[in-house]
């Protein structure tokens, strides 16, 4: 009996030190562990705005709503009389597999539906992935967005966020609608642009024209009117919209 006992104990000891040394080569291959989200999860949903560039270089904001949903891992787009072009599509696919490794959630058992409602000119570039990024995430872990914040750049599939266009143009949209917060890539709070100066002179028939550059610095916090922040990962950008 008492050998019995002693056998039982040394199986629970291997079983327990076997499982510990799995788990530690998990760690030490750098695999990463998600955690299945949870079937109470029959339906959430998040809307923020998104500062776009209409085709005459306006600034305006449009609304983009993710719901989440139990389901089977489908990534679904609500069209709504909207053309989504290619890397906005990209965009989204991109955004769903940052949001899980953020998140840590597992999204076999989640469908995502996206939408955004706009004029379909305006959605032509992955200037949306950050938003699109943070929207995702808000949507699997049901937490609510700071609307007072707004963000402009692409996402990479490590989560950081890359550089777009039309900087003051956007924040100036945000600013009209009452945003306080405006989040850039990194770097791109301050623009340069050069204009051309072209400096002709006449030499008896023959005329020579030289061309310089003007350097002029646009400060989109001054310019704007919009306290602007640079975020280079949406890890940095999830401290200022979650609630």
């Amino acid at each position: 009996m008492l050998s019995a006992i002693v056998m039982f104990a040394l199986i629970l000891t291997y079983l327990s030190s076997a499982n510990q040394l799995k788990k530690t080569q998990e760690n030490l291959t750098g695999e990463t562990c998600f955690t299945h989200a949870t079937e109470n999860l029959t339906y959430y949903e998040v809307s923020m705005r998104v500062p776009a560039v209409d085709e005459e270089g306006n600034g305006v904001a449009t609304k983009l709503t993710v719901e989440s949903k139990h389901g089977t891992g489908r990534v679904l787009v609500d069209v709504n009389q909207l053309f989504f072009w290619v890397d906005t599509q990209d965009s989204i696919r991109t955004a769903q597999r940052v949001a899980q490794n953020v998140t840590k959630i597992n999204l076999t058992n989640v469908d995502l539906v996206y939408a955004i409602e706009t004029d379909a000119s305006l959605i032509g570039g992955p200037s949306a992935g950050a938003a699109l990024t943070v929207a995702t995430v808000a949507a699997i872990e049901k937490r609510d967005i700071n609307s007072s914040v707004m963000i402009t750049g692409t996402i990479n599939y490590d989560g950081t966020i890359g550089p777009v266009g039309e900087i003051l143009a956007k924040a100036k949209a945000a600013k009209d609608i009452g945003a306080k917060l405006f989040l850039v890539p990194e770097g791109q709070s301050v623009q340069t642009y050069y204009t051309p100066e072209e400096s002709c002179k006449h030499f008896g028939p023959m005329t020579y024209c030289t061309t310089k550059y003007k350097v002029e610095k646009i400060n989109i916090t001054r310019d704007a009117e919009i306290e602007t922040r640079e975020v280079s990962s949406i890890e940095e950008a999830l401290k200022y919209f979650l609630e």
